[in-house]
């Protein structure tokens, strides 16, 4: 049962990561990897000197940021939310309706953002109609585009990603409510001790994971949303990569700016997981 999990992480994961040298040549597919002429650290000077560098890098980091800061903690308070709920019809409706947006196709998800943005979508049409604010093209604005990215991340994931929590609060003792409410502590003070300390170790291990991933940003998402007028607070690292890569063909580059967002993302790991040994009993090593 293990060995399809494993031949994919070997093949997809490990497999290229044989490919990385072309990041220090200037590769060419005719000479292939090991023929490619030996550059050194050429494509890595070229992006840190680039005009760009600077942009990209502070765009990568500020939607890494506010994925931790907003979007993260929408799906633990979205389940000590449901978790204090008592009617199971309701819950159960609430449930249903935070989870399916995560099912819907990114691509529709964007199209979705793109009709309700517009000039004339139902977000201006709800505006214009409540306090008679002119309509704005919201995706085509570079300083809405990180509030729409974030916000819509929470819209499609916050449910989601509230099963797990769901799930480790399940596992807590309910004698522990019981002691506390004989001893006279109000659900908030219930919550406070016993349910947040109770999935904390749930918790530290997924914000381990998602700092672990804090360069990539969905860059998948950033595609769809982005267009030139919003380069200046949406261009990352990781749709660079692509449009250096893939539309211009200029592989050692995209090789090289990959490896450096990756040498960061493992660095940002291994301090997460180690700050997390020393404070807590909970890691990943």
């Amino acid at each position: 049962m293990l060995s399809p999990v494993v031949l994919y992480y070997l093949i997809f994961q490990y497999g290229p990561m044989y490919g990385l040298q072309i990041a220090f040549k200037d590769y060419s597919p005719a000479l292939g990897f090991l023929g490619s002429p030996w550059t050194g650290f050429e494509n890595f000077l070229e992006f840190f000197n680039s005009i760009y560098f600077w942009r990209l890098l502070r765009n990568t980091i500020l939607l890494s940021l506010y994925s931790l800061i907003f979007a993260f903690p929408a799906g633990i308070i979205l389940a000590l939310l449901l978790n204090e709920v008592r009617s199971s019809v309701f819950k159960r409706s609430i449930q249903t309706i935070t989870y399916m947006p995560h099912f819907v196709s990114l691509v529709v998800i964007v199209g979705i953002l793109f009709d309700f943005t517009a000039r004339d979508g139902v977000i201006n049409d709800i505006l214009v109609f409540l306090f008679g604010i002119e309509p704005v093209a919201y995706m085509r604005e570079a300083s809405w585009f990180r509030t729409l990215f974030i916000s819509s991340d929470i819209w499609q994931n916050v449910g989601w990603s509230s099963i797990i929590f769901l799930a480790a609060m399940s596992n807590i003792d309910p004698t522990l409510y019981e002691a506390a409410k004989m001893d006279g502590a109000n659900r908030w003070k219930q919550i406070l001790h016993i349910t947040i300390p109770g999935i904390m170790p749930t918790v530290i291990i997924l914000l381990i994971l998602a700092i672990g991933k804090f360069m990539t940003v969905g860059d998948e998402k950033i595609l769809l949303m982005y267009n030139p007028t919003t380069y200046e607070t949406a261009d990352s690292i990781g749709t660079y990569v692509y449009r250096k890569g893939i539309l211009e063909s200029n592989f050692s580059f995209s090789a090289a700016v990959g490896l450096f967002k990756s040498i960061i993302a493992f660095t940002l790991l291994v301090i997460a997981n180690s700050i997390a040994r020393k404070v807590s009993d909970t890691k990943l090593w």
